[in-house]
């Protein structure tokens, strides 16, 4: 009789165990709070303050990286550090080449769930390279110097990378980049996030920079929760569209919190 209560006592151990281990699962008295808002390539964190506002509005504690760009590995370790310091379970947020980053940081075991704007979402070793080559994108303002570092031709900066912002804001933001390591776009992940964790994807229809149809390509590969499209959205749909984005972010949230 004491053997059988010892096994049935173990049993409902390990089964606590292997339940505490499923991804994208948290307490169920701990609610997500919390979001990482990771930028993406040429800008710094600055665009995300209007969904910022917003989500802070909403009693979310938000945080917004600001990595230097000069590596994928040392942009991985920065926003790392930031996931780190969160007090609890948080939803990862990437745009453009931020999405590379979150589908390596967001292993990260306080990341509940990851949310893609209009981002890339490679696969173990997948090279961006190749996919561009089945969906080439519409830009081609990109500038690569001759120190190893890209940017984007500031007179060509709004139509292919803001062309739903004002004007005046799209020209600030052409000549407030941060030029980009060269090296940064061709760092591959080894370990894709996406495949564990519960996912949301935002599709910006009048993307530029990266093709609609690759977003669209990504989402359904990763099997997103819910693909949301927005109609007119060029690659800064993080700035241009704040409510739409903080919406999508907050519907992850909730999910994750159920």
């Amino acid at each position: 009789m004491m053997k059988s209560i010892t096994t049935t006592i173990a049993l409902i151990a390990v089964a606590i165990i292997l339940l505490s281990l499923t991804p994208g699962k948290t307490d169920p008295d701990e609610s997500v709070k919390n979001i990482v808002l990771v930028h993406g390539a040429f800008l710094d964190g600055s665009g995300w303050e209007p969904v910022y506002n917003i989500l802070i509005k909403k009693g979310y504690h938000v945080s917004v990286t600001q990595h230097k760009l000069q590596s994928l590995e040392t942009d991985i370790a920065e926003v790392n550090r930031i996931i780190d310091q969160q007090a609890g379970p948080c939803v990862l947020v990437g745009h453009s080449y931020g999405g590379v980053i979150i589908s390596q940081s967001g292993n990260n075991s306080k990341v509940s769930g990851l949310v893609y704007i209009a981002a890339h979402a490679p696969e173990a070793n997948e090279k961006r390279s190749e996919l561009f080559r089945k969906y080439p994108p519409a830009y081609t303002s990109l500038i690569k110097g001759e120190d190893g570092y890209d940017y984007i031709d500031p007179e060509r900066f709004p139509e292919d990378f803001a062309a739903d912002l004002p004007a005046p804001t799209a020209k600030f933001m052409a000549h407030a980049q941060m030029p980009t390591a060269d090296i940064c776009f061709q760092g591959l992940i080894d370990n894709p996030a996406w495949k564990l964790k519960p996912s949301w994807y935002m599709i910006a229809k009048s993307d530029r920079i990266i093709n609609p149809e690759l977003e669209l390509f990504y989402a359904r590969r990763m099997k997103a929760k819910k693909i949301v499209e927005i109609e007119g959205g060029s690659h800064s749909i993080y700035a241009s569209r704040p409510e739409d984005v903080a919406h999508i972010i907050d519907a992850a949230a909730k999910a994750l919190s159920k």
